[in-house]
Parts: C-alpha cells; structure tokens; sequence
C-alpha cells in the first residue's frame, strides 16, 4: 500500500459508501462517479472491503481481495454489495439504512506466505495485523480481515473457521498444505 490516506480522503470514500448504498437500497440509478473531482490517490486502483453493521453486528461484508479499477469506485461498488449482494444476509432494507455503520478496509496487495508445517503456520501468523487467504488449489478460496482477530484472536481457531467458510473441513489447515497469503488492511471507519 502507499502512504496512509489522509483523514479527507477517508472521509470522501466513507461518504462515496454512504452515498452510493443509499442510492442502490433505494432503488435508484447510481450516478457516474466524476473522478476528475477525485484527489489523485482515490484514482489509482486499489483494493478494498467495506463491511457494514447494526448495532455492533455484521449485516454485510463484500470487497476484492486484488486492485483493477480506481479505489474510490471500489468502494462504491464494495459498498452496494455489501448491502445487497451477500449471500448471508437479506438485503438491506429502507428502514435499515440510518442504523447502519459503514468500515472501509484498503488492502495491500497480498503477499504469498511460505511455511513448513501447521505448527509453522501458527507460529508465524501475525494476529490483528495480518489478513489471511486460503487456497485449497481446487476453486475454494476464504479470506478473514486482520479486524476479524478480534473476534477469533487464537491463531488455531481463526484458521479453523477459515477454512469452514472456504468450505472445507476445519482440520483443513492442519492435514493439507494450503496455499497461504497474507495482507494488512488501513481501516476506518464512520
């Protein structure tokens, strides 16, 4: 990643979120994102995840894990999906939209993460400041945020329930050799 965004930066692709969720929830067109009007580090590609909650609870979480178009339309779309789009979650409602708590994650390019074993794996993980991806090589494929260590802060278990959501069996990690890459994320939030 680059240098950290500055606090207008975060706060205009906090608002493009905001906006851009609102619109799609409603139903209407989203406009054309100007990004002319954009300082120049919301135009470059970037990746990102934007993960909304109510009341503390995860009601959407939708992002890419690679860069391909500029960051400021990344997260509009992350956005919109997030609400709308995730398979967990019936879309976001209307009456929804003013509970809603928007967090914007900008990931680094991920990185491939060569260990030994699973004791090695374990070992070397770095909670709360990396994000995973696993990759079994057969199209399944699961990723936690660094944010998601909160929560599951043993290294044992975050890769246990990582890999139930790629769909695996949770002793996965310790009987296969998985393909591992790491990121880290800038967060912030509303």
């Amino acid at each position: 990643m680059h240098d950290q965004l500055t606090p207008e930066e975060q706060r205009i692709l906090l608002r493009l979120a905001r906006e851009a969720m609102a619109i799609r929830v409603k139903g209407e067109k989203l406009p054309r994102l100007d990004l002319s009007s954009m300082p120049a580090r919301l135009k470059e590609d970037g990746a990102s995840f934007v993960t909304l909650t109510i009341e503390g609870n995860l009601r959407g979480c939708i992002g890419a894990l690679e860069a391909y178009q500029p960051l400021a339309e990344d997260v509009r779309e992350h956005a919109i999906a997030a609400a709308l789009d995730d398979p967990r979650f019936a879309p976001v409602s209307e009456r929804e939209l003013e509970g809603i708590k928007i967090e914007v994650s900008c990931l680094t390019r991920p990185q491939p993460f060569a260990y030994a074993n699973a004791e090695d794996l374990i070992a070397r993980l770095r909670p709360h400041v990396d994000g995973v991806i696993l990759r079994d090589g057969f199209g399944h494929r699961a990723t936690f945020l660094p944010q998601v260590w909160e929560k599951i802060p043993d290294p044992a278990e975050f890769l246990s329930q990582l890999c139930a959501k790629m769909g695996l069996s949770e002793t996965a990690w310790r009987t296969k050799h998985l393909d591992v890459s790491v990121y880290q994320v800038e967060e912030f939030h509303e």
